[in-house]
C-alpha cells in the first residue's frame, strides 16, 4: 500500500527525468503522510459514530425497537459511503503496485460490500419511521432526498461499472471513453455521500435537543461532522493530484478479457 523511502526516491528520480521529457509520471511525494491521516480521520469518524450511537443514542436492536433499530442507520452509511467510499476511489492509488486484474476485483468486491451496508443502513431508517408509533412520514427532508438521490446514483454506478469493466466482452476502447465519466461519477457520490451525512447530524440534532447550544451530545456530533470535511477533503486532494495517479504498468497490458496479470 505504502512506498518506502527508497521506492519514493526512485520515483521521484524518475519523475524528475520524464517531467524534464515532458511526460505525465507517478511522483509519490507526500502521498503517505497524507494517505495515512486521511485513514486515520477516517478511523476516528467511524470509532466517533460507534460511541454516539451506542453511549448517547443507546445502543442497536432491530425490529424490535424502531427508535434503536434507526441507530443502524446513521453507523452503517457512515462506515459504507463515506470510510470505505472514500477507500474504493482511492484503491488505485494506495494499492497501486498491486497488478491492475486484482485491483479491479478489489474495487468491484468492495463496492458490493458498500452495497450490502447501505441497504442494510436504508431498511434501518424505513423502518424506524413505518414501525414508530405512531409511523412517521419518509423522504420529506432535505437529508432524504439527497440520501436517496446518492443511493440510487450509487446503485447505478455499480451496475454500468460492473458491465463496463469486468466483462470480458466489452471493447477496450469503449471502456476508455468511459472510465473518465466513471471517475467522475464515483467521486461525486462520494462528495454527495459526505453531504448527506452533514445533513443527516444536522437533521438529527436539530430534532433530538431542545438546548442544541448546550448538548454535549451536539457538540460530538459537530464535531463528526468536521472530521467528515477533513476526511473529504483529503481523500478529494489525493485523488485529484495527477502525479498520484497510477499509470499503466507493463504487466497491465492483459486484463480480465484473458491471460495473467
Amino acid at each position: 500500500m505504502a512506498m518506502n523511502g527508497q521506492e519514493l526516491n526512485s520515483r521521484s528520480t524518475q519523475a524528475t527525468d520524464s517531467k524534464m521529457a515532458g511526460h505525465q509520471v507517478e511522483d509519490l511525494r507526500g502521498f503517505n503522510p497524507i494517505f495515512y491521516f486521511s485513514q486515520a480521520v477516517g478511523a476516528a469518524i467511524v470509532v466517533l459514530v460507534s460511541i454516539w450511537t451506542i453511549h448517547h443514542r443507546g445502543g442497536f436492536t432491530w425490529r424490535s425497537n424502531p427508535g434503536l433499530e434507526f441507530n443502524w442507520h446513521p453507523l452503517l452509511m457512515t462506515i459504507g459511503l463515506v470510510y470505505l467510499g472514500g477507500n474504493v476511489n482511492l484503491i488505485y492509488r494506495s494499492l497501486r503496485n498491486y497488478g491492475k486484474k486484482g485491483l479491479k476485483l478489489s474495487h468491484a468486491c468492495l463496492h458490493g460490500v458498500i452495497l450490502i451496508l447501505v441497504l442494510f443502513g436504508l431498511v434501518a431508517a424505513f423502518d424506524s419511521h413505518n414501525f414508530a408509533v405512531p409511523p412517521k412520514p419518509n423522504l420529506y427532508t432535505l437529508h432524504s432526498w439527497i440520501g436517496l438521490l446518492t443511493v440510487i446514483l450509487y446503485c447505478s454506478q455499480y451496475v454500468v461499472g460492473f458491465i463496463s469493466f469486468m466483462y470480458p466482452g466489452i471493447a477496450d476502447a469503449l471502456r476508455g471513453v468511459l472510465m473518465p465519466y466513471h471517475v467522475f461519477c464515483g467521486v461525486s457520490i462520494f462528495i454527495m455521500s459526505s453531504c448527506a451525512v452533514l445533513t443527516g447530524l444536522l437533521e438529527k440534532a436539530i430534532f433530538t435537543f431542545k438546548d442544541y447550544a448546550s448538548s454535549g451530545e451536539g457538540f460530538l456530533m459537530n464535531f463528526i461532522g468536521l472530521l467528515v470535511i477533513l476526511y473529504t477533503i483529503l481523500i478529494g486532494y489525493l485523488l485529484h493530484k495527477p502525479s498520484y495517479k497510477r499509470y499503466p504498468r507493463p504487466e497491465d497490458g492483459v486484463l480480465l478479457a484473458g491471460g495473467l496479470d
